[in-house]
């Protein structure tokens, strides 16, 4: 099979997931280094009667825990790049009151990889009404196990690693994203708090009364606090992830290092019950989406609205699908199915 036959498999897997009822849209794009190859749109941005629209190359998607690679660790390298935090640190000189990371002895790279000990979530918007009273309860959360000893994926953790970001650099979490991350890969579509017009965005989950949550974060913790969070709240476009994605197996020392960037998709958590590297997943890890098709060096993430990006620095291939599957409710069988499956066909187009 040629590249070519590879990547058009790739897009009639998109568009066969849309007709077949499970994703209400997607788009889609492949590339090696800063070449972008195919890009792939397919479906309805929303399919409410009163609302309904298609996707376009141009919507703007609520990305969910893909804000922890691309805002969260992307700063924190960033930030470490700069010389003003090493990644061994202790995560409690920065955020003196969380009490469990201090006693626990957490550090910054326990955070990144999972590895903290922290639960993976808490559903503190059912009883905080304010971002302080969130924090306020975050900072009171003990560790379920000692830092160090098993793989957990937490979004505490990286809601804990964007307060961080905000401590050291002395302003807001969406501030410090813009001038370490967005602004300096141009990636001027992304951001916290987006201000478009309603037709821009997937809309996500509906509401009881039957309207869909559209430009506002879907996460009800990250909205809590005011749609700016480490664990979620970014928006993006599929053309900014591409050049995120490009710059990020590039050589360039932009915003980070590229030598950190590779230590990052390096295995920071050999026997602890998973493969992740600094914010990445890795291959085997249970939230792989790669099944073995990918090198053993690419490295990928979700998140939960159905968005997902993979890439692999030593070959230079990247993709990035974003779908708005919550938009059909939380079962997410079909957009997971979707992953597997696009992912092993743009691995055909370049790895076999």
């Amino acid at each position: 099979m040629t590249r070519s036959d590879g990547l058009t498999r790739a897009g009639d897997i998109v568009a066969a997931a849309v007709r077949d009822g499970g994703i209400p849209g997607a788009v889609a794009a492949a590339g090696r280094g800063p070449v972008t190859l195919s890009t792939w749109v397919s479906g309805q941005a929303d399919t409410t009667a009163a609302t309904a629209r298609p996707m376009t190359a141009t919507t703007v998607f609520d990305l969910a825990s893909l804000t922890k690679i691309v805002a969260t660790t992307t700063a924190v390298l960033a930030v470490a790049g700069r010389g003003r935090l090493d990644l061994d640190d202790p995560a409690a000189r920065y955020l003196p009151a969380f009490a469990a990371l201090r006693d626990g002895h957490v550090t910054i790279r326990q955070l990144l990889t999972h590895t903290s000990g922290l639960p993976d979530t808490r559903k503190f918007y059912q009883w905080c009404s304010t971002r302080q009273e969130l924090l306020r309860d975050l900072c009171s959360t003990p560790l379920e196990v000692p830092p160090g000893t098993r793989v957990a994926y937490s979004d505490l953790g990286f809601i804990a690693l964007g307060e961080i970001v905000a401590a050291i650099e002395g302003r807001p979490l969406d501030a410090a994203v813009s001038d370490l991350v967005t602004g300096p890969l141009g990636m001027t579509g992304t951001g916290y708090n987006p201000a478009a017009p309603p037709g821009r965005f997937a809309a996500t989950e509906r509401q009881e009364d039957g309207t869909p949550v559209n430009g506002v974060v879907h996460d009800e913790n990250a909205r809590l606090m005011g749609g700016v969070a480490g664990h979620a709240g970014l928006f993006s476009v599929v053309s900014d992830l591409a050049a995120f994605c490009a710059w990020w197996v590039g050589d360039a020392d932009t915003a980070v290092p590229a030598a950190l960037r590779r230590e990052a998709e390096s295995a920071q958590t050999d026997g602890l019950g998973g493969n992740r590297g600094l914010g990445w997943v890795r291959g085997g890890d249970r939230y792989d989406i790669l099944g073995g098709h990918w090198p053993a060096s690419a490295v990928s993430h979700t998140g939960f609205t159905g968005t997902s990006l993979a890439l692999d620095s030593p070959s230079g291939v990247w993709s990035v699908l974003l779908t708005n599957s919550v938009h059909f409710g939380r079962d997410a069988t079909a957009s997971k199915a979707l992953r597997r499956e696009f992912s092993a066909a743009v691995a055909t187009a370049f790895f076999r």
